[in-house]
């Protein structure tokens, strides 16, 4: 009874906000978008140009040892700049289209497509994951903890399910399968009772991409492509290969900073990698880390999705403030890491051979930043960036253009 009227009170919601229906599925927008065929080939370095802001751009790449970068800042939905920095690979320029690992900005992306889940009425935060009316119920078998029949798929998104990475990630640890994976964490205690604390999990946004799948019935990767990214019309997000050789076309290369030691390869395969060509289960991770992606589009999906328009959202307003609602200092928002009071959503990412940064800002200005290079300080690096997008706004907010690449 509880999960019947969940669904009508949902259902009530949406259609109160303003969702269109057809057997489950949110109408298309009635007005096509002007937009570019091809973002990430169309949109090159030469169509932006602010000498001083870039010397400044470069120099904070080549303080810290930094391949190459790509920049792209938006204003309300506008698409203002957009440029690469240093080189993609030893012969290739990085270009705003150059497509890059996102790290952790993939949890983001998955929490959208959750929501989509959700406005279909397919799916709703307090579903349960496990136990006889869960979405995996099919892993319970693998279960000796009984807390994992209390976590909820808000409790994924939040970070509050009770895995812990005490003792090394499990994502990124050594496995032959994902069953092996899943069979190995389920057989474990959680940390805690899940909704009683949180800890930033990679298993929980892993389990989220397996929900997807039971829910959609689709593979993760499909219905990502279906329902997040062809919806904000951007073509060129792909889940990340984990070796060289499995590099897509017009993606970067990646580095690791100097300092950094080679480690076996995640499957076995090799004594001895650098950590970002198969150190870790890059794809296998698939929402918590797996995604490819540029600047530009990744400016073009956060346009779709922050409830200011003037470009149509893929997400009803009803979404996106449960995804931007601000609880606590302590409390992770739905996809994003952070977002305060006002309008500063911030989503960070960092991985091996990768840097990443979403900022939002309450004047409607968008800063993202991302690099092909590890740094010494890792995760840490996010507030470095934090800062450095406080002096660029600073100095160069003012001097920016006035006009929209995605629709030029």
């Amino acid at each position: 009874m509880r999960r019947s009227a969940g669904i009508l009170l949902l259902s009530l919601t949406l259609t109160l906000a303003g969702c269109k229906t057809v057997t489950g599925q949110q109408m298309p927008a009635e007005e096509p978008i002007p937009w570019r065929t091809s973002l990430n080939r169309a949109i090159t370095n030469e169509l932006s140009s602010l000498p001083t802001m870039d010397a400044v751009v470069d120099s904070f790449r080549r303080a810290w040892g930094l391949q190459g970068v790509s920049l792209s800042v938006m204003r309300k939905d506008s698409l203002l700049y957009a440029r690469g920095y240093g080189m993609a690979d030893a012969t290739t320029p990085m270009t705003p289209g150059t497509t890059l690992r996102l790290a952790s900005v993939s949890k983001l992306l998955t929490a959208i497509g959750v929501m989509r889940l959700q406005e279909q009425c397919l799916l709703f935060l307090d579903t349960p994951v496990f136990g006889p009316f869960g979405v995996l119920g099919k892993y319970d078998s693998y279960i000796r903890d009984d807390n994992y029949y209390l976590i909820t798929v808000e409790h994924l998104l939040r970070h509050q399910a009770g895995f812990s990475s005490k003792g090394g990630d499990p994502v990124f640890s050594p496995y032959s399968s994902l069953d092996g994976l899943l069979r190995q964490q389920l057989g474990r205690p959680l940390a805690y009772e899940p909704g009683s604390s949180q800890e930033y999990s990679n298993m929980g946004f892993l389990l989220l991409s397996l929900v997807i799948e039971e829910v959609s019935g689709q593979s993760y990767e499909t219905f990502m492509q279906e329902q997040v990214f062809q919806p904000a019309l951007c073509q060129g997000f792909r889940l990340a290969g984990n070796y060289l050789s499995e590099r897509h076309p017009g993606e970067t290369r990646y580095y690791m900073h100097p300092e950094a030691r080679q480690s076996a390869s995640f499957d076995g395969r090799y004594a001895a990698v650098d950590k970002c060509y198969g150190g870790n289960n890059v794809r296998g991770s698939l929402g918590a880390g797996g995604w490819t992606g540029s600047a530009v589009e990744l400016s073009r999906m956060i346009a779709c999705i922050d409830g200011r328009g003037p470009l149509p959202d893929i997400l009803l307003p009803f979404s996106v403030a449960q995804m931007t609602n601000y609880y606590s200092p302590e409390t992770f928002s739905l996809g994003w890491n952070d977002t305060k009071p006002g309008g500063e959503w911030t989503r960070s990412g960092s991985f091996s051979g990768t840097q990443a940064l979403v900022k939002t800002y309450p004047d409607g200005e968008c800063w993202i930043f991302l690099s092909n290079t590890s740094t010494w300080r890792g995760s840490r690096f996010a507030r470095n960036l934090a800062d450095f997008f406080e002096n660029l706004r600073t100095r160069f907010s003012g001097e920016l253009p006035s006009r929209d690449l995605f629709r030029e």
